[in-house]
């Protein structure tokens, strides 16, 4: 029987070394090792928007679709597995089940495994080898490059400070409020956060 860790999502951060790509940073529930995985935009978004409870795109994304048949037709998602890293790409199962407890495990690409986990509340496992290999590879690359605790803590730093290049000092609620209708109508999710981000503020 494999052991499996429990992960959470620390956050997502755009990639250094891969132009439109993102990483998707994952953490031991238990522990201090990360799991940064490299995922393209729209999953990025996808995720991002799954996260963001408040923002909610005009027309429903793909992995919202798999939600809304989810509901239709009663069947949900128990757990996302990351079961095999192989040639830098992890390997994912996605297990469901239906009203009538029938369980069913599909094979999936890592980021449309974790957009529905988050979409349906499902928690997300990776075995323990999987974990154990990915941290013995950042460990390799730490001679060449800088430690993976700096990295790890750049890609927190950045994830953590959305860049403050706008003055929101003068701008009313409700500015803030249309800007953020309007961005997320022009799909500009990351700046209709912002705007969120900013209104939030004010309400705390």
């Amino acid at each position: 029987m494999n052991h499996v860790i429990k992960l959470i999502i620390k956050g997502i951060s755009y990639s250094q070394t891969q132009t439109g790509a993102y990483a998707l940073i994952l953490e031991e529930e238990v522990g201090g090792r990360k799991l940064p995985i490299i995922i393209g935009s729209f999953e990025a978004q996808s995720i991002a928007l799954a996260l963001e409870k408040d923002i909610t795109p005009p027309r429903p994304l793909t992995h919202d679709l798999f939600l809304s048949l989810g509901k239709e037709f009663q069947f949900n998602v128990k757990a996302v597995y990351i079961y095999k890293l192989e040639d830098g790409v992890f390997y994912s199962n996605i297990v469901f089940v239906d009203d009538k407890g029938q369980v069913a495990e599909i094979d999936s690409r890592t980021s449309d495994a974790i957009a529905l986990a988050i979409r349906f509340s499902a928690p997300i496992y990776a075995y323990t080898e999987v974990v154990e290999k990915a941290g013995i590879h950042l460990e390799e690359i730490r001679e060449e490059e800088e430690s993976i605790n700096q990295a790890i803590q750049q890609i927190e730093d950045e994830i953590s400070t959305i860049t403050a290049d706008i003055d929101y000092s003068e701008w009313t609620d409700s500015e803030l409020e249309e800007a953020m209708k309007k961005a997320v109508m022009e799909e500009d999710y990351e700046m209709a956060a912002r705007y969120r981000d900013e209104l939030d503020k004010r309400t705390n």
